[in-house]
């Protein structure tokens, strides 16, 4: 039995890839689409000189280093050599708009932002804001509190493969000529990267993943039986390594087995399954949209000949999605249910005495489980409650002064409902709260909501997420605007969220109406916007 296969004893993520070094110098260990590859003693390296670099930078423990990249081997090294720095990864969405990365970069303090040639213009844009907010100007920001101002700090620009503006240094030049040695981890409970998501609800914050957490929860997934991963599997990184299913769910597995991983910048149907083929992939970690763009590929178990096993995460996958498609491919479909405070691994169908409709799978070893109703009691017979975890994987809190983490005890309020049956499978319900997920990333109304209340004549708007056959959900604005015509709203709202979201964050549809159902405490009353929009997907509603 090789390191890879027995329980192993680290603190730190990037030690992993030195076990790997050690072991298999001249194994493959990464291979972009692209072309590029590294080996496992070339990664080790790179690794190394990263964080050499960071240090002769003067970043320091705890300092913070935003990642702006889309999946490529600079974001690998850049995450990997921040955490041998002992330093704190803070990787966003490489597709965020430049009001959002400059709040980000408020919000974390990050001492230095790497981008690559696609990120790297909104980059220097988001900074050009905080230079301006420094100075108390904060349009293009959106609403800004006091305490998000007193951490401003304007970062250094790393660019990859870029032009370099005064000021900013590559890739080339933060990489030290030679990895020195860097002091050994001594308290995994540092800070090891900060993730933005919000929990359930509200305004983005960032999830504080400690060091024990990323590794506690690498090895509860080493340790299910049968293995999601083995050390001659080449598993497929399709999933954005920003997010945390890629970062830690897929990346993590990778390194703590020994695997071969071959990233992929973005899914494109076709052109995901001609890398499966020609690169053999055996392990495909996708998202739940992914079903819908492959259910018309022609002979679709010639395309993923080499798959053994799917796994599917991020969101909901329905019963009857996963039927139609192992039965046509012959190829299982494992799904679980994680969050980016468990970092994410919480469930796995590979748990499960059987596979069961409707079910996300049982807990991995050294995680529990509760169920509590609205007192906090453990729910009557088979009623539902509201999900509660507690394990080493947990999230120390958010951003900055660790709010809302774990209770006292441990356990953790994870805002989902579900209920557990008599095997200790876990089936999801309900949110307790408004979080709407498009392709498997949150998205939270109140963030949409003040962006579109932006709009010059805008008095009131309500977001609420709808079914979607292609992303799970897609987002909907309901807007007021007395007085004004019906298209022109339509078209200034869909102008302004383009430059203030994310795209997966703008509206897929927005509905102009004279007035929203209110309570009579003057709430809106989403529950019956919802009930609109099911009436309107029955066809019941013109």
């Amino acid at each position: 039995m090789s390191s890879a296969d027995a329980a192993l004893v680290v603190t730190d993520v990037a030690e992993l890839v030195t076990l790997a070094a050690e072991e298999s110098p001249d194994k493959l260990a990464v291979v972009e689409a692209v072309g590029r590859s590294l080996t496992w003693a070339q990664l080790d390296d790179e690794v190394g000189r990263v964080a050499t670099g960071l240090g002769a930078a003067g970043i320091v423990a705890g300092m913070r280093v935003m990642l702006v990249m889309g999946n490529r081997i600079e974001f690998l090294t850049t995450y990997l050599g921040t955490l041998r720095a002992q330093a704190v990864a803070v990787p966003v969405n490489p597709l965020s708009t430049p009001s959002e990365l400059a709040r980000m970069l408020a919000d974390s303090g990050s001492r230095m932002v790497a981008a690559d040639g696609e990120t790297v213009t909104a980059v220097r844009e988001a900074v050009a804001l905080l230079r301006r907010a420094i100075d108390g100007d904060t349009e293009g920001m959106g609403e800004v509190d006091p305490d998000l101002l007193a951490r401003v700090v304007v970062p250094r620009v790393v660019a990859v493969g870029s032009t370099l503006l005064p000021g900013e240094r590559g890739y080339d030049q933060l990489r030290a000529d030679t990895a020195r040695p860097v002091p050994a981890l001594q308290d995994p409970e540092k800070l090891a990267a900060l993730l933005y998501t919000s929990g359930t609800s509200g305004r983005p914050r960032a999830a504080m993943l400690t060091h024990r957490a990323l590794v506690a929860n690498i090895e509860q997934a080493a340790a299910v039986r049968p293995a999601m991963i083995h050390g001659d599997d080449v598993v497929l990184g399709v999933l954005p390594m920003f997010h945390v299913y890629g970062l830690n769910a897929v990346l993590g597995s990778v390194l703590r087995h020994r695997a071969k991983l071959v990233l992929a910048e973005r899914f494109d149907p076709q052109g995901t399954l001609d890398l499966i083929e020609d690169e053999a992939c055996s392990v495909v970690p996708v998202a739940p949209p992914v079903f819908a763009y492959w259910r018309d590929v022609e002979a679709p178990e010639e395309r993923l000949g080499p798959v053994r096993l799917i796994l599917s995460g991020s969101a909901p996958l329905s019963s009857a999605v996963i039927e139609e498609f192992s039965g046509r491919t012959g190829i299982p479909i494992h799904q679980g249910y994680g969050l980016t405070e468990a970092a994410p691994i919480v469930t796995s169908t590979l748990r499960s005495e059987r596979l069961q409709n409707g079910s996300v799978g049982a807990a991995l070893d050294g995680i529990e489980i509760r169920l509590v109703d609205e007192a906090g009691a453990v729910p009557l017979g088979d009623d539902p409650g509201e999900i509660q975890i507690r394990g080493a994987n947990l999230f120390s809190g958010y951003w900055p002064d660790g709010a809302d983490g774990p209770d006292d005890e441990g356990w953790w309020s994870t805002g989902d409902v579900g209920f557990l049956d008599a095997s200790g499978d876990l089936f999801l319900v309900d949110r307790l709260k408004e979080l709407v997920i498009v392709s498997g990333f949150n998205v939270y109304p109140v963030e949409v909501e003040e962006v579109v209340g932006e709009v010059p004549g805008v008095t009131e708007v309500a977001v609420i997420g709808v079914e979607d056959a292609d992303t799970g959900e897609a987002v909907v604005a309901y807007v007021v605007a007395p007085g004004l015509d019906a298209g022109r709203v339509e078209a200034d709202v869909r102008e302004h969220c383009a430059t203030r979201l994310a795209r997966f964050k703008q509206p897929s549809r927005i509905e102009v109406v004279d007035e929203l159902p209110l309570t009579v405490t003057g709430k809106v009353q989403k529950g019956r916007l919802r009930g609109l929009e099911r009436r309107r997907a029955l066809g019941i509603l013109e």
